[in-house]
Formats: structure tokens, sequence, C-alpha cells
């Protein structure tokens, strides 16, 4: 994750983290949020770009399905993930809850994932952490 350097990003757009531990601007403009579903036990992926206009979902995945995480009627079969491109407006924020119950949100850049305790350098828990645009002065 050489890319998604810790500090300010000058000149620009980056991708903000704010947990209860403080914030960490990353410059990077594309990443994948991966997680486990809590019950199921089942990957998913998302792909996002950080643009002046907010976060924008560019595709998701799931390994699998279960009850309440069905892919939407558009979803493809490739690979074994069944892939779809969500159709939504770029959001400002996102925020991501943790149940504790199936590992961390983890964070994949240029071929690397981190956990986002790595990446902000301290423990989340269960604690809330927002993933926002930071435009830089």
């Amino acid at each position: 994750m050489a890319a998604a350097a810790a500090g300010g990003c000058r000149g620009g757009v980056s991708l903000c983290l704010a947990t209860a531990g403080g914030v960490k601007a990353l410059a990077l403009s594309a990443f994948t949020l991966a997680w486990t579903h809590s019950i199921a036990k089942v990957e998913w992926q998302e792909d996002w770009h950080v643009t002046p206009a907010g976060l924008e979902l560019a595709q998701a995945r799931v390994k699998g399905t279960g009850p309440g995480m069905e892919p939407p009627p558009e979803a493809r079969l490739v690979d074994g993930w069944f892939q779809w491109r969500p159709q939504r407006a770029p959001m400002r924020e996102v925020v991501l809850g943790n149940s504790g119950e199936a590992g961390e949100w983890r964070l994949c850049h240029d071929g690397t994932c981190r956990t986002l305790s790595e990446i902000v350098g301290h423990p989340i828990g269960a604690n809330v952490t927002t993933m926002k645009i930071c435009n830089d002065p």
C-alpha cells in the first residue's frame, strides 16, 4: 500500500478514514473495500473511486449468497464471484460498522490489503469508521 501514504494529500482529493482515534488521509484515487459477512462468512468486495464529487462505488462482488445478502438480478457469475455495477450517485461519506464477529474491514490498493486498524495505527474494535473524501487546502 505504498501509494496510500499518511498525512495530507497536497493538490487534490484523497480518502479520509475517521475513527474514534482521529483521521487518517490516504493518497489514493481508487481502492477495494473487502470484508467477510458476519453470519454467512462469505467474502464481499467493492471497488471505489475517490473523486471531487464524492466516493463512487464502481463495482461490487460477492463470493456466494445467503439470507439477506442475495446479489441483484443483474449480477453475473465471473470466476466464482457474483459481480455487478451498482447504480448510485457519489456519496460524501460511507459509515462502516463492525460487529466484531467476522474480522475487520480491509482496504486493498496496488495488490496489498490491510485492515483498517493496520492503516490507522491503532485497534478499531467494534467502533464506527467513516470513509469520506478530504480536500486539502
